[in-house]
């Protein structure tokens, strides 16, 4: 049975083209049915039983109970959008960090932050100090009406309202007083909303996130599937004082804690594999196979066997993002989008050029969870290698690394040839002059960006070929569906490139395999001869 969920993508990102949600009730109702039930009926608490026209008037209202909460979201990566990395002395954030998808916020930042989980960041003069800034409904939200509109900052229509100015179009306000008088748990559809729309749309950045996860079958998500196990991402990612576990800054590539009691494993991460299966997780003891594929979790992760593919859930996710051809207008003069035989969008005016792709092989590499991030400023140069966004490590020696598999993002975007330094161009929103962003003007853009983000420009425009490395870790497949052996222990297998590492069925070495094959002859040829010499003897007895 086909369950979709028509979704609305509240990312904005740097793009013009950030979708809006539509959602399906009776769909994602089933996704709930087996939650368990609130200790608290927020419809009869007197604080919500008003009519609300903002956001920050819910969140006060909600914090005249929940007094700590708010004050807890400010610890979080979720509010602040930023990261220390002591090991790389590199504080991530979204004012340095760059990527080959939407390339930066800087001056795209009302759009950027139609997802983060607060109201009214739209430059730097943002109160992160402010407990009413706290947005509660983006993740407690359980009637699936709650949406932000790109462009506004975070905020939400509380009051019908033109958009855009001057368009003649009306957005009905939001019914903010029921929303807040349903408020629950998160859910798949809470995270997803923005999760699974991240980079400008559906699937787009990470390949293993997109809207099949709503209510997936047990063939796109064996842990998520809504028939069976029916985990929400918080079962995995389990949260304490709103701090959510996992990160893409600094992943756990291998976690040697075994399995975790869950509240008593301090400094352990509950979303790795390990965390709930322990390092040898295939429990037959008694089943040569299976000690033979515990074996493997010396040097394989978890996700290597377990997710053959990314985006599998029939949304396909871009593999290639060419900005430099973004300008071109269609025969009429006016923008246009070019797509393929499946619908999907290979050509925008304001984007360029995309690949995408469905059921995907990742490619593996050695991981340990170090990443570095080429960051606003960097020095880099312009060769035949494409220029690495974020560089992954590990080593098959290093005792910390396993074979991961990666979604690798490609892409062609916007470079300072004097400067040698990535650009981010203002590519959302209204020109300062008014109009949209249509057919580029890249110094123009690159000029109000970089000067948004106080970095220098030379006035210049190049492009160059860059790379960004995204672990794969959702999309898990029933173990029927698991890698097959011959599908690595093969010439020109899965695990081709991968290097530090023997092989059987891929690695071969000549005199080896002739010494071998020879041994074999000979024992032939000596089981041959003792069989003759028996038959000789019985005959002359």
């Amino acid at each position: 049975m086909l369950r979709m969920r028509s979704a609305v993508a509240i990312f904005a990102g740097a793009l013009l083209g950030a979708v809006l949600s539509v959602t399906n009730l009776a769909q994602a109702t089933v996704a709930r049915q087996t939650a368990p039930s609130p200790t608290a009926d927020h419809s009869k608490f007197k604080e919500l039983q008003k009519e609300f026209k903002s956001g920050p008037e819910v969140t006060k209202a909600c914090l005249s109970c929940h007094t700590e909460a708010a004050k807890q979201v400010h610890l979080t990566k979720h509010w602040t959008w930023e990261f220390i990395n002591t090991e790389k002395n590199q504080k991530l954030g979204k004012k340095n960090v760059l990527n080959n998808f939407c390339i930066s916020t800087g001056k795209n930042t009302p759009y950027c932050t139609t997802c983060h989980v607060g109201y009214g960041w739209k430059d730097d003069s943002f109160d992160f100090s402010s407990e009413a800034n706290v947005d509660c409904l983006v993740c407690h939200d359980t009637t699936l009406t709650y949406t932000k509109q790109p462009g506004l900052a975070g905020h939400v229509v509380g009051q019908d309202m033109e958009f855009p100015k001057g368009s003649g179009k009306i957005i009905k306000a939001l019914n903010l007083s029921n929303i807040a008088q349903n408020v629950g748990k998160s859910s798949r559809d809470t995270c997803g909303v923005c999760h699974f729309f991240g980079g400008g749309g559906d699937g787009v950045k990470h390949g293993d996130m997109d809207s099949s996860l709503y209510a997936p079958e047990k063939n796109v998500d064996v842990h998520m599937d809504v028939d069976g196990l029916n985990f929400v991402c918080a079962t995995c990612h389990q949260t304490s004082s709103h701090d959510i576990p996992g990160s893409r800054y600094t992943p756990t590539a291998k976690d040697k804690g075994g399995a975790h009691m869950r509240g008593k494993s301090e400094g352990q991460n509950p979303a790795t594999c390990v965390a709930c299966h322990d390092s040898k997780p295939h429990k037959d003891s008694k089943n040569k196979h299976a000690v033979r594929l515990n074996n493997h979790t010396e040097k394989l992760a978890c996700q290597t066997c377990h997710i053959p593919a990314f985006a599998r859930g029939g949304v396909a996710t871009k593999m290639n993002w060419d900005w430099s051809t973004a300008g071109q207008m269609g025969p009429d003069g006016k923008p246009m989008v070019k797509k393929d035989d499946h619908g999907h969008a290979i050509y925008d005016t304001r984007k360029g050029d995309f690949i995408l792709g469905e059921n995907v092989k990742p490619e593996y590499y050695w991981f340990n969870g170090g990443v570095t991030y080429t960051l606003l400023g960097d020095k880099i140069e312009k060769g035949d290698k494409p220029v690495g966004i974020n560089k992954i490590e590990g080593s098959p020696t290093d005792g910390k690394s396993l074979i991961w598999p990666f979604k690798v993002m490609r892409g062609k975007q916007p470079y300072d040839p004097e400067n040698h330094t990535l650009i981010t161009p203002h590519t959302a929103g209204p020109k300062s002059d008014g109009g949209y962003w249509t057919n580029f003007d890249w110094e123009r853009a690159a000029a109000q960006g970089m000067k948004d983000r106080g970095a220098p420009f030379s006035g210049k425009v190049d492009f160059i070929n860059t790379e960004m490395y995204w672990p794969v870790a959702h999309m898990v497949a029933t173990k029927d569906k698991s890698v097959g052996c011959n599908e690595c222990h093969a010439k020109d297998g899965r695990l081709n490139g991968v290097k530090g590492i023997y092989i059987p069925g891929r690695d071969a070495n000549p005199l080896i395999d002739k010494a071998a094959w020879l041994l074999a002859l000979l024992t032939l040829v000596g089981v041959l001869v003792h069989a003759a010499i028996r038959i000789f003897a019985s005959k002359k007895h």
